[in-house]
């Protein structure tokens, strides 16, 4: 054990080093398709396990090419890159003992965040030395641990793989930030012979050495861009020619918090950004916001969505301008299955990692789109969770001095290979 702890450090520190934002992972998963082919892992990756058409936010193609060749100067494994050189980065690695028993299946997200790292010196990667080489660009939500915990649990089943029955599943996904990544995977079918589906996540105010085997309560959301197209003119010889597409997107943004709550659950409503016009004497004719909405389930998110919908076509009729929405990330609601948490709640209390273990926790939490993963399993007679290893967090999740205690990388490790144990 104490060889892989010192591995998963390692490994932890270079992915932390060149964080990759959603369905950029390129570098990434380059690295993690070279070790896990190494391992005896079979091996889908790219389009054969994502669906193009339900890729959702996905960078061009121009910020795609030149990520492209950043990451192959910057360490990338130059032998399997060219599966992922699209941006499309998924992996499904699978092991099949070719023993009867079930296929069970765990999702690791991959993904960074557009934050520019602390260079305190009190910040422990600083102080390390494995602080992003990326201005703006950083693991502030853990995923990073997720891949070195994914790597590592793979290490076991390779290790152990005459002890072990049926098929079991590393799902590596990209672009959850956002909500991007999970659904393209889902409507690739990697789940849909699932039996047991198993998320998981680091920290989220859960404390050290503690753990949650089903985190519930997460929120249905919708990530919207929109763009106002109205007719530029000058300001002050023929204001009356113009149609001005910043006012129609400040009148959006404006009424969208006036949406009415709903009565049957908790709403979220968000404008993150407004940008418009280009010069003072000038009647604008561009702008374009970036919205979010949420609610306590997905029915209750789809009336705040068609609430905002309807706000922005007001908006864009009063000013006379186009307008434009893209879904750009999305999630749904979803519950854990009780039987199969009460499985890792087992192995959790059994674990020497773990002071103290919760089986279910209902509290509202943010959004999660494993939950795409979670209904299909569920749909298809299986059992989903989704499980939270507790940490020590130096700040919290997207925060610029994020860190965890990497003592938990090993507790994760552990617990979700003695849940393949128990599952067999």
């Amino acid at each position: 054990m104490n060889n892989l702890e010192e591995k998963l450090i390692e490994w932890r520190r270079d992915f932390h080093r060149y964080p990759e934002t959603g369905f950029l992972e390129i570098r990434t998963a380059s690295i993690v398709a070279s070790i896990l082919d190494n391992l005896g892992f079979d091996l889908r990756v790219g389009k054969e396990v994502m669906s193009p058409d339900h890729c959702m936010g996905k960078p061009s193609k121009e910020e795609t090419e030149a990520h492209l060749q950043w990451a192959l100067e910057n360490g990338a494994n130059k032998e399997y890159i060219e599966a992922f050189s699209e941006g499309y980065t998924g992996i499904v690695a699978t092991w099949d003992t070719k023993k009867e028993g079930p296929t069970i299946a765990f999702r690791i997200d991959m993904d960074a965040l557009d934050i520019n790292e602390s260079q305190e010196d009190s910040h422990f990667p600083e102080i390390e030395g494995f602080r992003s080489t990326l201005p703006y660009k950083m693991h502030a939500c853990g995923h990073d641990a997720h891949t070195t915990i994914g790597l590592g649990l793979a290490t076991l089943i390779a290790e152990n793989k005459d002890s072990l029955k049926g098929k079991i599943r590393l799902i590596f996904q990209p672009a959850e930030e956002g909500t991007r990544g999970a659904r393209s995977m889902v409507e690739a079918n990697v789940v849909d012979d699932v039996d047991y589906f198993i998320a998981s996540h680091v920290g989220t105010g859960v404390p050290d050495g503690h753990f949650v085997a089903s985190k519930n309560g997460f929120l249905a959301t919708s990530k919207l861009d929109i763009t106002f197209k109205g007719v530029a003119s000058h300001a002050g010889g023929n204001p009356e020619q113009g149609k001005n597409a910043l006012l129609a997107a400040a009148s959006a943004a404006l009424n969208i918090y006036a949406i009415p709550r709903h009565s049957e659950g908790a709403t979220r409503i968000n404008v993150g950004e407004l940008h418009a016009g280009s010069g003072r004497n000038i009647i604008a004719d561009r702008a374009f916001l970036k919205v979010e909405t949420r609610g306590e389930n997905t029915r209750i998110n789809e009336f705040v969505k068609s609430q905002a919908e309807a706000v922005i076509a007001g908006s864009a009729q009063m000013y006379g301008v186009e307008y434009e929405i893209q879904t750009v990330g999305e999630a749904i609601s979803a519950e854990g299955s009780r039987e199969l948490a009460s499985v890792l709640h087992a192995c959790a209390e059994e674990s020497p990692y773990i002071l103290e273990s919760v089986l279910e926790d209902n509290s509202p939490a943010g959004s999660e789109d494993a939950t795409f993963f979670i209904e299909r399993v569920q749909k298809n007679g299986g059992q989903a969770t989704y499980c939270v290893f507790g940490t020590e967090l130096a700040a919290g999740h997207h925060n610029e001095k994020f860190d965890i205690n990497e003592k938990t990388l090993m507790s994760a490790v552990h617990v979700l290979f003695e849940s393949i144990k128990k599952l067999n």
